[in-house]
């Protein structure tokens, strides 16, 4: 007779088993989900104020282009003889005492916390009534002390710095972080560090034209060469050498609803306020996958009606009323909205300036750009090429010195004089207003150790030539003028 096995008495240790297993397992998961919930997800820093959105809040840049912050914290520890004196601050960047970035910086998780830039970066200022003055943070006006050039140098030049590598940076971010969590140790360890190596290399790689340009300094940004090496891969050593400089000032970005329609960029090459944005977007890094469409356009909806800050100083009003009916006669059909060529491109044989800027934004730009976001209803259709400069409305035009596209005329009251009488060599970066001008003190050359950046006319895409209008006109007539303008 066969011995009869009762399956009851063996499933009581098995069920044992298994349910001891599916305990490891739970937990196993748990445990894993707590580490690693926080490394996978995908979010951006956010702010309820919007002026704080605009100055630190995320536009997408950081997921491809961003860098991971630990390792952006630290550069200026590792690399302090990359930077003209301590830390970002040297480079222009505006810290704000309660915020841990500089204006213009944006932070997001994704994997990892990554820094990235947004629109603040290129369009925030500062100002000072007097040298002994606090510097005014004013949001929305060209970055005036930015020196956006140094900080690519910057970054190119670690890059490719033996010091870049875990074993020296991990304990230094030990050191300023209060201490990273295991994963976050093997992530940076293993594919932080050394794949931000690799795309600063590759970047400096792209960008190592910008090396052979005049310096730009601060103020200013080469605004679609940079774009042809990252965006388009464009082989920048075979280009001609007529579109290898097209350095501008940041220009400002606020009242944007009126300029719907108009030709915007400096040369006038698209009529679109919201492709323009896009556009700009992508200069800070983003890309067509990452952009933060509802991001940028709670940014835009606020620019739309927002108002140029008003010219804080006493005015001259007698001298104004003077002033007035010259600058309506002589000024206001370009450069006041309703006038007959506002927004309208100026060509080069007439308005007469620096043509650098022109000439690097080529046919075959275009022809890259209008691709840019295909497949999606907000694909480039506006971009054109043109054969001058656009008529810039003038509002708040006393914070956006220096003047002309390529920031080339330290004051307004300068630019009413002709070009040999203008200054052939002044500095920029100092941000204490020239009230009696219209502009920043543009003769200082160091101020408490700090040197500013000197501005020679006599380089490519430095001339001060051009935009005769008004240089005949008496001495009064054009303080009159000037005057006035204190107050658009």
């Amino acid at each position: 007779m066969t011995e009869q096995t009762n399956p009851t008495l063996l499933s009581s240790p098995l069920k044992g088993f298994f349910k001891r297993i599916w305990v490891v397992i739970v937990g196993v998961v748990a445990v894993a989900v707590f580490l690693l919930w926080p490394v996978l997800s995908n979010s951006p820093v956010d702010y309820a104020d919007i002026e704080n959105h605009f100055k630190y809040g995320s536009i997408g840049s950081e997921p491809i282009n961003g860098i991971p912050y630990w390792i952006w914290k630290v550069l200026p520890d590792l690399f302090p003889d990359k930077l003209p004196g301590k830390g970002y601050t040297s480079l222009g960047f505006i810290k704000e005492p309660d915020k841990d970035l500089p204006v213009g910086f944006s932070q997001r998780r994704v994997f990892i916390d990554r820094v990235g830039l947004n629109c603040a970066v290129c369009h925030t200022g500062t100002l000072r009534d007097t040298p002994n003055s606090e510097h005014q943070v004013i949001t929305t006006m060209p970055a005036n002390v930015l020196n956006l050039q140094g900080y690519i140098k910057f970054l190119s030049a670690v890059g490719v710095d033996e010091r870049f590598t875990a074993n020296r940076m991990l304990p230094e971010i030990e050191k300023i972080s209060g201490g990273l969590n295991p994963v976050e140790k093997l992530l940076y360890r293993f594919i932080a560090i050394p794949q931000t190596r690799d795309a600063l290399i590759n970047q400096a790689y792209r960008l190592k034209f910008v090396e052979e340009q005049p310096d730009w300094g601060p103020g200013r940004v080469d605004t679609f060469n940079p774009y042809k090496a990252i965006q388009f891969h464009f082989p920048m050593d075979k280009l001609r050498q007529d579109e290898l400089i097209g350095t501008s000032d940041f220009p400002s970005v606020w009242n944007q609803k009126p300029r719907e329609g108009l030709q915007l960029h400096w040369d006038g090459n698209n009529t679109s306020v919201d492709e323009r944005n896009k556009s700009a977007a992508l200069g800070t890094g983003v890309t067509p996958t990452t952009i933060d469409l509802p991001r940028i356009q709670r940014i835009a909806d606020w620019l739309w009606e927002l108002p140029p800050p008003k010219f804080p100083y006493e005015v001259n009003e007698t001298l104004a009323a003077t002033g007035k009916p010259l600058f309506e006669s002589n000024c206001a059909s370009c450069h006041a909205f309703g006038g007959a060529y506002i927004g309208k491109v100026i060509p080069i044989q007439e308005i007469g300036t620096d043509r650098h800027r022109l000439d690097s934004f080529t046919y075959e730009t275009i022809s890259n750009q209008n691709t840019l976001y295909a497949g999606y209803p907000w694909r480039f259709e506006h971009f054109r090429k043109t054969n001058g400069y656009a008529n810039m409305p003038l509002d708040g035009v006393w914070l956006r010195s220096p003047y002309l596209h390529n920031g080339s005329v330290p004051t307004l009251r300068d630019l009413l004089e002709k070009p040999e009488n203008r200054p052939q060599e002044f500095y920029r970066g100092y941000d204490v207003i020239d009230r009696a001008k219209v502009g920043f003190v543009s003769d200082v050359a160091e101020e408490n150790g700090k040197k500013y950046f000197k501005f020679d006319t006599k380089l490519d895409g430095n001339s001060n030539s051009g935009h005769l209008y008004g240089v005949d006109l008496s001495s009064e007539q054009k303080d009159a003028i000037v005057e006035y303008m204190k107050k658009l």
